[in-house]
């Protein structure tokens, strides 16, 4: 069944992570994706490893599992939009394209005429999407985009991590990802407003921006007045909401509201803690905090994991373990919501390499897994002889 993205083309001119997971996100629900990339070398993420696919004959092919991540149901392109003759070809597959999107630094592509300017007075209904560091403006709109850089800048690293501690970074390159989820957004948006006008436009969308806004509650809480600081896992503005150890590893601990924490005091042996003024009130456990914790933590410490997980699943208290990523890929819940999905990779091993699934679940139009992650340039052909009816060299 055709995924409702069905007939759009994007022409994707990014690479590494934001731009390449955006359009992945869009090739899951049915776009065609055509991927430039520099012949002999392609995206700079296809050399990100180890661990890289292993061949059937036992060595490395090169695809990392990096490139591997953000990078399915795309046709490869290799072009060197460095000459006249590669910047002039891909000008042309732009005029075959409903969206183009890159991410190199702000004007990187004016000189090859491939900046939204060049390309707009080309074809004026084009979407294009430009994503970058710090955006097309501003006093930072010069600096280079890194995903570290834009965590350290924007202020989450700042509220993560334990008080005692350094500041630290989310455990995967999320500023990018989440640019890149943005970015997806705004591409179907501005599709959308193209249907209805004609008129195409461009989306100036930065990894520093993004990251701001899923500052969200910590944000709006600094904002408001209230207190940004580092806490770990706990929440600032609810207690208990964090991780506590017990006598054989960690569990979650996730009470919303005062009758979950009732029901959690009660599990513990503990009833009279809700019932007491410092702790019966989330302000007054917020207040109270520490003093809290110290309590829960004492009692918790000679529980075992999977007792207290499951009498706090028998009360309707929210909480869990933390799964290592063993735990996760080989669970049951991944399995029934599809997030562990096997796609054909020729020359691999076993035929065929593990990929995460697409989260988003249409009824009418299921996102599909159409193409693996494409080796570079095979398909070059392909496409300019479908889109342009010519030979590729």
């Amino acid at each position: 069944m055709p995924g409702p993205l069905d007939g759009i083309r994007i022409l994707d001119l990014s690479r590494i992570l934001a731009g390449p997971f955006a359009t992945q996100l869009l090739g899951d629900m049915g776009a065609d994706v055509i991927k430039i990339e520099r012949p002999g070398r392609g995206d700079d993420t296809r050399a990100w490893g180890p661990p890289f696919v292993t061949g059937a004959d036992g060595t490395d092919l090169p695809e990392s599992a990096y490139y591997l991540s953000a990078n399915r149901n795309k046709r490869s392109v290799a072009v060197d939009m460095a000459t006249e003759e590669g910047a002039r070809l891909i000008r042309r597959l732009a005029g075959e394209c409903d969206v183009v999107i890159e991410n190199f630094k702000p004007g990187g592509l004016r000189k090859y005429g491939l900046d939204h300017d060049s390309l707009r007075a080309l074809y004026p209904g084009l979407i294009y999407c430009s994503i970058s560091g710090f955006g097309q403006t501003g006093p930072n709109a010069h600096r280079p985009g890194y995903d570290l850089l834009a965590q350290a800048m924007s202020g989450i690293m700042a509220i993560t991590g334990d008080p005692e501690g350094e500041p630290m970074k989310v455990g995967v390159g999320i500023a990018d990802v989440m640019c890149g989820m943005y970015a997806a957004n705004a591409i179907q948006a501005a599709l959308i407003h193209k249907m209805k006008t004609g008129e195409g436009q461009h989306i100036d969308i930065a990894l520093a921006d993004t990251t701001v806004s899923w500052l969200v509650n910590a944000g709006t809480n600094y904002l408001l007045g209230g207190g940004a600081e580092r806490l770990g896992n706990a929440h600032p503005n609810i207690v208990p909401y964090q991780v506590f150890r017990v006598a054989d590893g960690h569990v979650i601990l996730a009470a919303g509201n005062d009758t979950q924490f009732a029901r959690f005091c009660g599990i513990i042996g503990r009833p009279e803690l809700a019932g007491d003024a410092r702790f019966a009130t989330n302000p007054a456990r917020l207040e109270n905090r520490e003093m809290l914790i110290a309590e829960l933590q004492s009692e918790l410490a000679g529980w075992e994991k999977a007792v207290l997980i499951a009498r706090m699943e028998e009360a309707g208290v929210p909480g869990g373990p933390i799964n290592t990523l063993s735990e996760v890929f080989s669970g049951d819940q991944v399995k029934a919501r599809d997030m562990r999905i096997a796609m054909e990779f020729p020359g691999a091993a076993r035929g065929q390499v593990d990929l995460i699934g697409n989260p988003v679940k249409f009824s009418a139009t299921p996102v599909t897994y159409r193409r693996p992650p494409p080796q570079c340039g095979a398909h070059t052909d392909e496409v300019l002889e479908e889109l342009l009816g010519e030979a590729g060299e």
